[in-house]
């Protein structure tokens, strides 16, 4: 039979001082009840000051303790700075869509979440930038006790004031895949993202080693291209390649055929021989257009695709650059959970962090293995 509350709770105090710290997974283990009561019951005794509450831990109250007890409580606080745990935590996360990649980072913040007990709950703002603050609000009131926000920035960064329900919301926010600038006060956040220069960089890298001398980007407006370009246009200079200017974004008027115009004069009239596009959604879309127009893929224009979303899966498979997506969202979670527990803790918080990950190169057919004449 089930021992009374009250007769519980004596346990729980005879338990705790006795070990001086214990887990509360271990705790309820140790009294067969579930781990939601068991933190209803350490709530009350905390609040009664019996007890203290660390993150994930009870400890015995210092006042009177042995040397036993203070060994066990600092070793508590050691292990919780440790591992971050999260049991219990609910973490509120924000992004402007499900596909693409933020599948993945969404799948990585949950993984990292869940392996520390917590719970991550999903708010979409569908690129309106007004939703954020919507998503924000919601999460928040139904009990997030920290967000990570991919922001509906349209040029990955805030203009006009958008930063500003971030610092409003009162909670440890991370922001994933997006960036402020020097200056604004969101650039203070702690952040989590890919660097997409560098992997532009890469791109231009691999060009080179063909032996590839001019070459052009066709990309998309959106969060992403300036960084993309940045890097882009840093490797040609640094490499001394020959960079065809004047491409189209992406779909610029509603269509592709700008771009395979531009694509198409650049091979014929200006010497270009690799491209890089992104993304490679609309890379599938360019390559059977090209080759109509007499332009094949590798042969007369290799080229290097960025996502990787579906790039394998290509007729002519796509040598592709890849976000490490799931690294992105596991990395801005434990971020995360290290602030919480700082703030659950009483710790001097550690220095605001801007972590960027770098991709990786995934070679295909698209650029071919032949190496070009200088």
């Amino acid at each position: 039979m089930r021992p009374h509350v009250d007769q519980r709770h004596e346990r729980v105090l005879e338990l705790v001082r006795e070990r001086g710290s214990l887990r509360v997974a271990e705790l309820a283990a140790e009294l067969g009840v579930s781990a939601v009561t068991l933190r209803r019951d350490v709530e009350a005794l905390a609040g009664q000051g019996r007890v203290h509450r660390l993150h994930g831990s009870v400890v015995w109250p210092g006042g009177g303790s042995t040397v036993g007890t203070r060994a066990a409580r600092k070793k508590s606080a050691e292990s919780a700075e440790s591992t971050a745990s999260a049991e219990g935590v609910v973490i509120g996360m924000i992004v402007p869509t499900t596909a693409s990649l933020f599948a993945d980072i969404v799948r990585g913040a949950r993984e990292a979440v869940g392996a520390q007990g917590g719970r991550l709950v999903l708010g979409v703002s569908g690129y309106v930038d007004t939703e954020d603050a919507v998503q924000a609000a919601h999460l928040v009131a139904g009990g997030a006790e920290g967000l990570l926000v991919a922001p509906s920035w349209s040029g990955g960064v805030p203009v006009g004031g958008q930063e500003q329900w971030l610092l409003d919301r009162g909670v440890p926010t991370v922001l994933v895949e997006r960036s402020a600038p020097p200056g604004n006060p969101a650039a203070a956040l702690d952040r989590v993202r890919t660097d997409r220069a560098h992997g532009a960089a890469v791109a231009v890298g691999h060009f080179a080693a063909l032996g590839h001398r001019r070459i052009t980007a066709v990309l998309q407006e959106g969060p992403h291209a300036e960084r993309i370009l940045a890097g882009y246009e840093s490797a040609v200079r640094s490499l001394g390649l020959d960079d065809a200017r004047g491409a189209p974004s992406v779909r610029e008027h509603g269509d592709y055929e700008s771009s395979v115009d531009y694509l198409v004069d650049a091979v014929r009239e200006r010497g270009v021989t690799a491209a890089l596009v992104h993304s490679d959604e609309d890379a599938i879309v360019l390559v059977p257009r090209l080759q109509a127009r007499g332009i094949r893929v590798p042969d007369d224009l290799a080229l290097i695709a960025y996502d990787d979303e579906v790039a394998p899966l290509a007729d002519v498979p796509l040598t592709a650059v890849a976000p490490p997506k799931r690294a992105v969202g596991e990395s801005a979670a434990k971020l995360l959970l290290q602030r919480l527990a700082e703030r659950a803790t009483g710790r001097r918080p550690t220095p605001r962090q801007h972590v960027e990950l770098l991709p990786e190169l995934r070679i295909r057919s698209s650029c071919g293995a032949r190496t070009l004449a200088h």
